[in-house]
């Protein structure tokens, strides 16, 4: 007599939901997508740049970002923003950002992500060998326009080298080369080549034919409100409409909205959602070959098929997607001071695009089992490379179902509670 497989609800249907339910469903799992959003909604997986990065080997919480952030906290065009508010959960976010922002976190951490990202990047290879979701294995270039950023890329680049990436220090000389197609007002800049872009939107419908495909189900419209728990394990997650979604196991991997359900299931991890935005143009008066990063600017550029879509901003403390015209604003600008075929009326009919990444105050993702549920999975927390980590993140939540292995302990959701 056959067994019946066990089922896996997961809360959230954006890259990191959708990965660990097609992996899920790979090993035979049956699966259940639990999506707050309509299936035309686009949320923060869509608008993205569309980069995989085994380049970013520093996290979010990196050194020297405090005293950056200080000095754009007053510019309403800076490319970081902590929003002032009076709660405590973002002054606690704050006070553990601050603590991890120094080099000895880069460097007790920066093998973990290049290894999580490497290991992504060849799961996008297979993932694209039978999918066409303008998958581009050229590389980036972080283009710098100083010669104090160059050497700092430099200093990351040869950190990379060491963890056996390909890179190559460019002079604007070699830049051309790369990409002939577009005029650049760069000092120079490094080529990470294992790096790669994709159009996020084609990604995402993919991972929802695959899973489908292999039986899983996806419901839209379906904001979980609280859970149902018996005996340490959680027997149901309860929809806004009051209907109950019963499971054996369950995959919090809500992005921005993680914390406060999480907190329903005593789950206190400190997340705030960093706002971020693109802007995509159609017909772009020059297309380069390569995505890029701004490094003085930290604004992404990514060709996209024929568009280009330039992307940046991390506005941390709100959890709206309203506009903020300046932040729109100092894009725009910091993005035609390096490309100077650009000007800023290129963009006056584009509609920004504006989504919320999750971020964790040490810039590593939680990946783990809860600690006060034996069969509750958190996936979240990925900030800036939720797109880049989004398949092997899903191979390691498969992975826990399957009790066929246990992520890195850096990544535990149960690192900040007491």
């Amino acid at each position: 007599m056959s067994v019946k497989p066990k089922k896996v609800v997961i809360i959230g249907g954006g890259i990191i939901g959708l990965s660990s339910a097609y992996y899920a469903a790979k090993k035979g799992f049956e699966v259940i997508v639990l999506e707050r959003s309509s299936e035309d909604e686009e949320g923060c997986s869509f608008g993205n740049a569309g980069l995989v990065v085994p380049s970013h080997i520093v996290p979010l919480a990196a050194p020297g970002m405090i005293s950056k952030g200080l000095r754009w906290l007053l510019n309403p065009e800076s490319p970081f923003y902590i929003k002032p508010t009076l709660s405590w959960e973002l002054l606690r976010w704050g006070m553990l950002f601050w603590k991890h922002a120094k080099q000895s976190h880069t460097d007790a951490n920066k093998d973990l992500l290049a290894t999580l990202n490497l290991e992504s990047r060849e799961l996008f290879t297979d993932l694209a060998k039978d999918e066409n979701f303008g998958l581009e294995t050229k590389g980036l270039l972080m283009l710098c326009q100083t010669q104090e950023a160059l050497r700092e890329e430099a200093a990351v680049a040869r950190m990379a080298q060491e963890l056996g990436m390909d890179i190559e220090i460019c002079s604007v000389e070699r830049l051309k080369e790369l990409d002939p197609d577009i005029d650049m007002n760069v000092c120079g800049g490094v080529h990470f080549q294992q790096d790669c872009h994709l159009d996020p939107k084609r990604l995402i419908k993919a991972l929802r034919a695959r899973t489908l495909a292999l039986g899983g189900k996806i419901q839209y419209k379906a904001a979980v409100q609280d859970f149902e728990f018996r005996d340490g394990s959680i027997q149901s997650a309860t929809l806004e409409n009051n209907t109950r979604i019963e499971g054996d196991e369950f995959v919090l991997a809500s992005g921005s909205w993680s914390p406060s359900l999480g907190k329903t299931a005593r789950l206190n991890f400190p997340l705030q959602a960093g706002k971020g935005y693109s802007l995509t143009l159609e017909n772009p008066p020059q297309l380069p070959r390569l995505s890029s990063i701004l490094v003085e600017a930290k604004v992404a550029v990514t060709p996209i098929g024929k568009s280009l879509r330039v992307s940046g901003t991390m506005e941390v403390g709100t959890r709206e997607t309203n506009i903020n015209p300046s932040r729109v604003r100092g894009i725009v600008k910091s993005f035609a001071s390096y490309f100077p075929k650009y000007k800023a009326e290129d963009f006056e009919n584009v509609e920004p695009w504006a989504g919320l990444r999750p971020c964790s105050p040490d810039g590593l993702p939680y990946i783990g089992k809860s600690p006060f549920h034996d069969n509750l999975t958190v996936a979240t927390g990925h900030a800036m490379m939720g797109l880049s980590l989004g398949p092997v993140t899903g191979t390691l939540v498969a992975n826990l179902l399957a009790k066929d292995g246990e992520p890195d302990p850096r990544l535990s959701p149960a690192r900040f509670m007491k």
